[in-house]
């Protein structure tokens, strides 16, 4: 397997949690950055291993194989942004392009003693799940903080945008993974929220309150 093919396993993975259906080549090529064409071409490679189900006009599924391939590789990948995080002290805005090259080591007793040298994590640091080795990811109960009434709490516990921008948007806001969020008030004009974490009272956005993963207290 080449890296590219690793890359569109793992974005067809990602566009079908939220699919129903096969996935489109458009789709797949703005994800991927690339030309229609081309992602026909990698998706006819794919199929012939056995990791895809592709239909002329009608787009593309991974089979089993290929859904447990692009897992592991999202695997390696969020247990290496943990392992920057914890062990390296890389900010949880700085892991990803990282990550995205360390995925494709090819090691799996690498993968395995780093999975044990963590202490079998189960979430990366941006709140997302971290599949075990026999590809299983544990499921968790998780609202947008958007979701919420005024009065209501929870703990952060993930984002739904991981781009470098919102991260530090989020920073500057200290609000992270583990902090108590109570709303406080909900404008009716923007859909503007405004939230106690800790001590402090902010405001943020309708967009940023849609991206924000929390567990109702």
């Amino acid at each position: 397997m080449t890296l590219s093919e690793e890359n569109y396993l793992k974005a067809i993975y990602h566009l079908g949690r939220d699919a129903k259906g096969a996935i489109s080549t458009n789709a797949i090529a703005e994800v991927m950055a690339t030309k229609a064409s081309s992602v026909t071409d990698m998706i006819k490679k794919l199929a012939d291993k056995g990791l895809v189900k592709y239909k002329r006009y009608q787009g593309a599924n991974l089979t089993e194989d290929g859904r447990l391939y692009a897992i592991s590789v999202i695997r390696k990948h969020r247990l290496w942004e943990l392992f920057l995080v914890e062990k390296l002290n890389f900010s949880w805005d700085e892991v990803h392009d990282v990550a995205e090259q360390l995925e494709h080591v090819k090691s799996d007793k690498l993968i395995e003693e780093l999975d044990a040298f963590l202490d079998f994590p189960s979430v990366d640091p941006h709140g997302d799940p971290i599949p075990d080795k026999d590809g299983n990811i544990q499921a968790s109960a998780k609202v947008l903080l958007a979701t919420l009434k005024t009065g209501e709490k929870g703990v952060c516990v993930g984002v739904k945008n991981s781009s470098r921008a919102f991260l530090q948007y989020l920073d500057r806001l200290e609000v992270s993974l583990g902090k108590e969020l109570t709303v406080l008030g909900k404008e009716p004009f923007d859909n503007s929220i405004a939230i106690r974490v800790g001590d402090t009272f902010i405001h943020i956005s309708s967009l940023a309150a849609n991206n924000l993963y929390v567990k109702k207290l």
